[in-house]
C-alpha cells in the first residue's frame, strides 16, 4: 500500500524523467542520501492582457540538452551571478532594504535576487525592465546593439550593472511583483532556492526566442498551458503548474500585480503511493506556501555562484 495523501498538502505526480531517480534516493538509508545545497535563483513571469480577457504568460520549453528540467515548460529565469551583488547598479523603485523586507532575506541578498530577475529576463528573452528615468521603460530594443549587450552578459564580459550605467538607464524594480518562493526537494541532485516574480510586459518591447536554453517559446493562456499538460503534450514541475493555476484567476492585471500575497518557502518532498512517485507540496488551497512548511526547508543558500548558469527557471521540485 502506498502512503495516503496528507491533509493540507497537494500531491503532484512526478514526470517520469525524475521518478526513477527519486525512488532510488528514497530507497537509500536516510544517512546515505546525498543532499546538495540549493543555489539562489530568480524567475519572472512576463504577463500581458489577453484579447478575450484574462492574461497570457510567456513560457519556454527548456532544451533537451539542459541539465535541469530538460524538456519542461518554465518561465524565464536562472541563478544568481556573483556580479548581481553590485551595489552600484542604477536603481529605481523599492530599495534593496524594502525588497529585503518583502523577501525575508538580508539586504545584500535581496539586491542579488532582484538584479538576477531583471538580468535573466533580458538575457533569455530580450525584455528589459529598465528605463532612462524612474517613470520610463525602454520601448525599442530592435537595434542590433542590444543583441551585443545580451551576448556580453552571457559571456560575462559585462555585468548587468555596467550595461545599465553605460546606457544611462535605471533598473525599474517597481515593475516586479513578488509571487512565491520554492525550494527544490532534497532528493534532486541539482537544487535551487527560487523566488518567483511577475511583471507586465513593457509596451513596445518584444519577447524573443534567441536563448540557447529553450527549444520553443510562446505566449499562452494559463488555461491552455494547463490543458496541454493534462493532455500529456507538455510537462511542468509543480511550481510552474501552481503559478499557472493562480494566473487563471487574474481579471485585472495591474490590480493582481499590486496585490500582496503571502510568501513562505515551499519545499516539496518525494513519496511513493500506489507504486507511483509523487511530490508532496505544502501549500494552501490557493497555492501559497504555508507559514510552517513540513518538512522545514534547508537554511538559505550561501548565494555564492558556482559559475554554472544552468539554474532552472523553476526549482525542480520544481
Amino acid at each position: 500500500m502506498g502512503t495516503p495523501p496528507a491533509r493540507g498538502f497537494r500531491d503532484f505526480r512526478m514526470p517520469e524523467v525524475i521518478a526513477a531517480p527519486s525512488r532510488a534516493w528514497l530507497a537509500r538509508a536516510e544517512a546515505e542520501r546525498p543532499v546538495a545545497p540549493p543555489r539562489a535563483s530568480s524567475t519572472v513571469m512576463l504577463l500581458r492582457e489577453a484579447g478575450e480577457g484574462g492574461v497570457e504568460v510567456f513560457v519556454l520549453r527548456r532544451a533537451s540538452s539542459m541539465a535541469f528540467a530538460a524538456g519542461m515548460v518554465a518561465f524565464p529565469g536562472g541563478g544568481v551571478d556573483p556580479r548581481d551583488a553590485d551595489p552600484g547598479v542604477p536603481w529605481s523603485g523599492p530599495t534593496p532594504q524594502e525588497w529585503a523586507g518583502r523577501l525575508g532575506v538580508e539586504e545584500a541578498v535581496a539586491r542579488e535576487l532582484v538584479i538576477a530577475a531583471a538580468r535573466e529576463v533580458f538575457e533569455e528573452c530580450g525584455v528589459l525592465l529598465a528605463g532612462p528615468g524612474p517613470h520610463e521603460v525602454v520601448a525599442d530594443l530592435t537595434d542590433p546593439a542590444w543583441d551585443r549587450h545580451r551576448e556580453r552578459l552571457l559571456d560575462r564580459s559585462q555585468s548587468f550593472g555596467e550595461m545599465l550605467t553605460d546606457l544611462r538607464l535605471v533598473l525599474r524594480t517597481d515593475l516586479l511583483a513578488l509571487r512565491a518562493h520554492w525550494i527544490t526537494p532534497t532528493c534532486e541532485p541539482r537544487r535551487y532556492d527560487t523566488w518567483f516574480f511577475a511583471a507586465r510586459m513593457p509596451q513596445g518591447q518584444v519577447a524573443d526566442a534567441r536563448t540557447s536554453e529553450a527549444e520553443r517559446v510562446a505566449w499562452t493562456s494559463p488555461a491552455d498551458l494547463l490543458a496541454e499538460q493534462a493532455a500529456g503534450r507538455e510537462v511542468m514541475l509543480p511550481p510552474t503548474q501552481v503559478m499557472a493555476e493562480q494566473l487563471c484567476d487574474v481579471d485585472d492585471l495591474d490590480d493582481w500585480l499590486a496585490r500582496p500575497v503571502p510568501v513562505h518557502a515551499v519545499m516539496p518532498w518525494p513519496v511513493e503511493r500506489d507504486t507511483v512517485m509523487w511530490m508532496r507540496v505544502p501549500v494552501d488551497p490557493d497555492g501559497h506556501g504555508l507559514p510552517s512548511p513540513s518538512p522545514s526547508p534547508l537554511p538559505s543558500p550561501s548565494f555564492v555562484s558556482s559559475g554554472d548558469d544552468d539554474a532552472g527557471p523553476c526549482p525542480q521540485e520544481p
